[in-house]
């Protein structure tokens, strides 16, 4: 992380949020800050609430308690959904399955919320497609249909989809799923490459421990409902707790 990005504010704010689902709490107050142009990660077994938080900060889900800031604004004061539309805009999404529309080719995919959102000519509209596309080293995919594209070179469509808009923050869920290393690998890449070249703020959703250590200026570890830790890779390699100490311990980085 450089000067600029550690003395910036936050442009995401998580004060005391809880979540519970028929008496299960999901969510137990937790808080976090991530500031603009910083790629945080957030860890966490299945079940211990990677995808709850995801939704609440894209109001899918609404907190039982707590406030969620983003870019200035109280989200979680929101009565009416047409009043994220303008928070939406500011956040590009990249599903865990690329969710690409089969019937589009990749350049109506990519040109869909272009057309919906901003007053562009078509030529205009294919500049930015070609653009986007070569941005995920995908050029001249324009009239491929996302069924002849492989599992690695769908989720580089779908993430120049995610970045057509210009976001402020891109949420990446689970983004090296069903991806083979080296694919895996190009896809890390790709995320430090975009967070730097766009200046974007990057939340990363992932049990995967190797993206997360390409990738993450901070990591947040989320377990029974509270973050357990947060911090650079280094500190959470170097952490004494028990439960830590196990999660790095399923993987090659602790040695």
């Amino acid at each position: 992380m450089d000067e600029d990005t550690r003395q910036s504010s936050p442009i995401i704010r998580i004060e005391n949020v809880t979540k519970s689902f028929n008496g299960q709490t999901v969510l137990s107050g937790i808080t976090l800050e991530i500031r603009e142009g910083e790629t945080v990660v957030i860890l966490g077994a299945s079940g211990s609430g990677k995808t709850v938080l995801m939704n609440l900060l894209v109001g899918l889900l609404e907190p039982d308690s707590g406030r969620i800031m983003i870019d200035g604004q109280d989200v979680t004061a929101f009565t009416r959904d047409s009043q994220w539309d303008e928070v939406r805009l500011k956040i590009g999404f990249l599903f865990q399955g690329s969710a690409l529309y089969d019937s589009m080719t990749i350049g109506e995919n990519i040109s869909f919320a272009i057309r919906h959102h901003l007053n562009l000519t078509e030529e205009q509209i294919r500049d930015v497609v070609r653009q986007k596309l070569s941005m995920v080293e995908l050029e001249g995919a324009e009239d491929k249909m996302p069924s002849e594209l492989s599992g690695g070179m769908q989720k580089r469509a779908a993430l120049a989809r995610a970045i057509a808009l210009e976001p402020q923050i891109v949420v990446y869920d689970e983004p090296t799923t069903g991806l083979d290393p080296i694919r895996a690998k190009t896809i890390s890449e790709l995320i430090v490459r975009l967070q730097h070249e766009l200046k974007i703020t990057s939340i990363v959703v992932t049990h995967d421990l190797i993206c997360a250590s390409h990738v993450a200026d901070r990591l947040a570890l989320l377990h029974e409902g509270k973050f357990l830790f947060v911090g650079t890779m280094e500190e959470l390699r170097r952490s004494d707790n028990e439960y830590v100490r196990e999660f790095l311990d399923s993987s090659s980085l602790r040695h």
